[in-house]
């Protein structure tokens, strides 16, 4: 019971600041791992110098990411869900629903990898793959997607259950885990132990190995942690769930899920113009939302660390906790979006040639790539601080249980807003008006999730609470 009592005193009453630290700390480490691990496949790929190999997992990283999507729907519904019942001191039932969502992460992963392998070559086409790039991104898509998304998807799920239990360190280390593991195959695998031209099927085969690892010790995680509080994956504990729950848990998760799906999408969309105007373009914006995504993940890692405590608050009744939680993460992100522009705008054009060798023999279309990609970067990082905006929002939205206000946001932010401007700007203005209907775009959806947040709260979440 030692371990219960810990958890209730960080929900409680442990000063927000210091509980905040103990939940996101974690999460935004393990965040940076993970994006870390996933830069290094386009870091050594670049090592290359072929922009075809970087092209090609330009358009994978869109699959990788409908694997996020699908993550939320049983990791976010039902990790704050947890947090919520934990609140109303509902144990039995948190073990029903923990139980529940990992096993709907299971069948949900085998459905995607069967049909992502059904119709992998129609699916890269459409996502933007020429000739010259369908066979690298097969190699990746194969490996990654359709042998491993149900490692991938299960660890992220149960990270999400672990955190909104209290057990924000044992979810970041089995993630990070799988992330460090992947920096130190990646080199083995690309240039030792695979073949020359078989760069991209050697960082796919470092990453499916990792995700396994990753998998595995969350797993004996969530195991432990059934001892201390009310997380199960027994299958038997499915049994009785109550109905509301599982609407609760689908409210959530549903609109997270496309939340990310539809972000996903909007990627898709920027994908498929770049390819229109050229490979080069399209390895250009491919390395831009890798590096764009460092302060992306410090500040989901904010929001994520945030929810439970908003969650289990919410629902205890403490409101004023609440709302202090809400608005000193808040503060936080905001501050690491300023920081990201005044960085990325000194430094494009270093951080970006990081990514692309231009001494190998495709030189001249490596510089072309790095040229574009230092644009894409001055201008799309002033999107940041609108982006935490929308993840602040739309997390607080999710963690009092509020799924309609986060639907309606996803598909105003993306349908509404974002994907319109990416065409209309890059008709107007081409490859420099694509990349900032990212600002403008993210600016719509912010104004519009403030006013959702602040409807669904009565106004009392400001910057003065």
């Amino acid at each position: 019971m030692a371990g219960t009592y810990n958890k209730k005193e960080l929900f409680e009453k442990m000063p927000v600041p210091a509980a905040l630290a103990t939940m996101a700390i974690p999460t935004i480490i393990s965040q940076l791992i993970n994006l870390i691990y996933n830069m290094v496949d386009a870091f050594f790929i670049g090592r290359t110098g072929n922009s075809y190999m970087m092209a090609a997992t330009s358009l994978t990283l869109t699959l990788v990411m409908m694997i996020a999507a699908l993550s939320n729907l049983f990791g976010v519904g039902g990790g704050s869900l947890v947090a919520r019942l934990m609140g109303a001191g509902m144990e039995d039932e948190c073990r029903k629903v923990s139980a529940f969502s990992f096993y709907g992460a299971v069948v949900t992963a085998l459905l995607y990898s069967a049909l992502i392998g059904c119709f992998m070559k129609p699916i890269l086409f459409f996502l933007g793959a020429s000739s010259e790039t369908i066979t690298y991104a097969s190699q990746y898509t194969m490996l990654v997607i359709v042998i491993g998304t149900v490692f991938s998807l299960l660890s992220m799920t149960m990270a999400h259950l672990l955190r909104n239990t209290g057990f924000s360190s044992r979810a970041s280390i089995g993630l990070s885990l799988g992330g460090l593991l992947n920096i130190a195959l990646d080199p083995l695998f690309m240039f030792v132990l695979m073949p020359k031209g078989q760069e991209v099927a050697g960082a796919a085969l470092a990453t499916l190995i990792s995700n396994i690892v990753s998998c595995t010790y969350l797993f004996v995680m969530v195991k432990k942690a059934g001892a201390s509080t009310p997380l199960s994956i027994r299958v038997t504990d499915i049994r009785g769930i109550h109905s509301g729950s599982v609407r609760q848990l689908f409210s959530v998760g549903i609109p997270s899920a496309l939340l990310t799906g539809l972000f996903d999408l909007a990627n898709v969309s920027v994908n498929m113009l770049c390819a229109a105007h050229s490979d080069m373009v399209l390895a250009g914006m491919g390395i831009v939302m890798k590096v764009e995504r460092i302060p992306n993940a410090v500040n989901i890692g904010i929001c994520q660390g945030a929810m439970p405590i908003i969650a289990y608050n919410y629902s205890s009744g403490n409101r004023r906790r609440m709302h202090e939680t809400v608005n000193t993460a808040r503060i936080w992100g905001l501050v690491t979006a300023a920081c990201a522009i005044l960085f990325f705008e000194v430094f494009a054009s270093p951080v970006t040639r990081l990514f692309l060798s231009t001494k190998g023999a495709d030189a001249e279309n490596a510089l072309v790539t790095i040229g574009f990609a230092a644009l894409f970067l001055r201008i799309r990082c002033l999107a940041s601080p609108m982006q935490f905006l929308n993840y602040h929002s739309s997390f607080t939205l999710q963690a009092i249980g509020n799924g309609k206000a986060t639907l309606l946001h996803a598909f105003v932010r993306e349908l509404v807003f974002y994907i319109p401007l990416q065409f209309i700007m890059d008709r107007l203005w081409g490859t420099t008006g694509l990349a900032c209907a990212l600002p403008a775009g993210e600016l719509c959806g912010a104004v519009f999730a403030l006013w959702l947040l602040h409807r669904a709260t009565d106004g009392k979440i400001s910057s003065s609470d």
